[in-house]
């Protein structure tokens, strides 16, 4: 369902628009044809620091910017084997109906650009206000570019209201000439969705050292497995005596045409305590991976596909290398190999930007949220189930100094049925304010709770969508950024299992079916077995509501703090 847009834009009524539109449609044939041939001005800055491949196979690729004085954003879209035209727009959760796009299309002898959107059946039709405008149309060796762009709101009712937050991108390809919108079957399309931030935070760049020096950790031409889901591990060896630098600025590195399989990656440092690590090469799920490598936990940077580059502030810099630092870094990549290609090369990574001129701070960054653990569930079918991660006073108290930390940034993370994330404040109970994900905060933590609520959409499953580390599995984090360094890494939690285990003998008590959810099965078992009615729905969004959870309070080396763990209930 389209929005409206924005509260404070002077809109014209519903009825007028709907009056206008049925004049303007007569017409709307003559002013197509017109749009290609008037192209309109290019953006003053021909530039697009944002990227992300459409497809897995890489042959669409949308880049784009933010003009907020003009409140427009300016997309160009790379289409490397041009066919007879495509779908592209914006839709409320990646569905073809009720959604808002632009086409470019080919009778066969000319071709046409055009604002179009479809209904509740997914029938397309003609927008009688054009507001996705054409700029630029032109061939390379690389194939068509389009450059055009569309305002945040546009009184349109018909069009998506571009705000905060993601949006969820799609596409179609057409395969052979159309003469008419009617004419397009939907359903018949090669066609896809990506989901990205549009709208980035608009803060300034902060100026970087001149004595910055770079270091890549990279993959060395990995050949991906030819699996859905692949987590890599590469150990990397700092030089010897290598003193203490502030990383003031991180970036990915992308193997050319691996940009839709690489999903997501992270650089760790280990634990300073032991004086060796060996150096594997392998998935990091194998039985060969040396036990070792478990405590190779300190985030050193992470990013995740659809992300830019990450600066830190002038005033603090992630510390490694020197005294009490391990000179082993461990490179993670996880490989979202859809379609299952063969023989893939991979050196993709993450460039680490340095300086040797120490700064104010330390910086940390702390991992919170849900455990990956198949405990936490989302029945099939939910339009909006909610999970809540801890980070309890427990913790906190413990963990973090009484100063308190100052929290400048932060990165989201789910896997495909996450919606929302959205991680809060909660100070004794009473005070909540938001730990904003896309722009600067500062709270100080004293006795405080950090609740990370995920939102989820299952709707198009019928089995449980348990937590995990495949891709069809589902994660609930936030990677929060902070100063002053503390040693708390990983503050997290889940459903106690004992619990757990209590709701399926309750689901096997009540159940009609001869359906057992027997305690020898696994956990992700017993949830594909349960029968999902009403009741059982209810029980268990009670159960994460109100039964006690267990808390994980880890330092970067894996050890606990030494506080109280055991089963506790949820803060209300």
């Amino acid at each position: 369902m389209q929005t409206t847009g924005n509260k404070n834009s002077p809109c014209p009524s519903f009825r007028l628009r709907e009056v206008a539109s049925m004049y303007f449609t007569m017409i709307m044939v003559f002013l197509v044809i017109l749009v290609v041939a008037l192209q309109g001005t290019a953006p003053q800055e021909n530039y697009f620091p944002y990227k992300v491949p459409l497809d897995p196979q890489s042959s669409l690729e949308l880049s784009w910017n933010v003009s907020y004085p003009e409140q427009v954003v300016h997309f160009q879209l790379l289409v490397k084997e041009p066919k007879f035209g495509l779908l592209f727009g914006m839709s409320d959760r990646g569905e073809f109906e009720n959604a808002d796009l632009a086409m470019l299309w080919s009778d066969g002898h000319r071709s046409y650009f055009g604002d179009a959107w479809s209904d509740e059946k997914g029938q397309l039709y003609m927008d009688s206000q054009q507001d996705y405008q054409l700029l630029k149309a032109h061939r390379t060796p690389e194939g068509l570019y389009l450059v055009f762009k569309r305002a945040f709101s546009t009184c349109d009712p018909k069009d998506y209201l571009i705000e905060d937050g993601t949006v969820h991108l799609i596409y179609g390809i057409l395969e052979k000439p159309i003469h008419s919108l009617q004419a397009i079957n939907i359903s018949a399309l090669h066609k896809g969705l990506q989901r990205v931030q549009l709208l980035k935070p608009n803060i300034s760049t902060p100026e970087l050292p001149r004595d910055m020096k770079t270091m890549e950790i990279r993959a060395p031409d990995v050949i991906i497995p030819s699996q859905e889901t692949t987590y890599w591990c590469y150990m990397v060896e700092l030089p010897d005596s290598f003193p203490k630098h502030h990383i003031v600025m991180y970036e990915p590195v992308i193997t050319t045409g691996n940009e839709a399989i690489v999903h997501h990656m992270e650089v760790f440092q280990c634990a300073a305590e032991f004086d060796s690590f060996p150096h594997y090469n392998g998935p990091c799920d194998s039985k060969m991976k040396p036990d070792r490598l478990n405590y190779c936990r300190h985030v050193l940077a992470a990013w995740a596909m659809g992300a830019q580059a990450f600066y830190y502030p002038e005033e603090a810099g992630l510390a490694f290398g020197g005294p009490g630092s391990s000179k082993y870094l461990r490179l993670e990549i996880h490989y979202h190999n859809s379609l299952v290609f063969k023989g893939r090369q991979d050196s993709s990574g993450i460039r680490l930007y340095y300086t040797a001129t120490l700064r104010r701070y330390d910086a940390g960054i702390m991992e919170l949220g849900l455990v990956y653990t198949p405990v936490m569930a989302i029945p099939p079918g939910e339009a909006g189930f909610l999970l809540n991660g801890y980070c309890t006073d427990k913790c906190t108290q413990v963990a973090l100094p009484p100063a308190g930390i100052h929290i400048f940034a932060s990165q989201l993370h789910t896997h495909l049925t996450g919606r929302k994330v959205v991680t809060i404040l909660s100070r004794e109970g009473r005070e909540r304010e938001v730990v904003n994900a896309d722009s600067h905060y500062s709270p100080h933590f004293q006795g405080d709770v950090l609740i990370t609520t995920c939102t989820y959409n299952t709707e198009d499953r019928n089995k449980a969508t348990v937590g995990g580390f495949s891709i069809t599995d589902e994660m609930c984090v936030n990677y929060v950024h902070y100063y002053p360094q503390t040693h708390l890494e990983l503050c997290k939690s889940a459903v106690d299992s004992g619990y757990l285990q209590r709701y399926f003998n309750l689901v096997n008590r009540f159940n009609d079916e001869e359906i057992c959810m027997c305690p020898q099965a696994s956990v992700t078992q017993q949830f594909s077995s349960v029968p999902w009615n009403a009741f059982n729905r209810d029980v268990l969004k009670s159960l994460y509501d109100f039964a006690p959870i267990s808390m994980h309070c880890n330092k970067s080396s894996a050890v606990r703090f030494p506080v109280c763990m055991g089963p506790s209930r949820p803060p209300i």
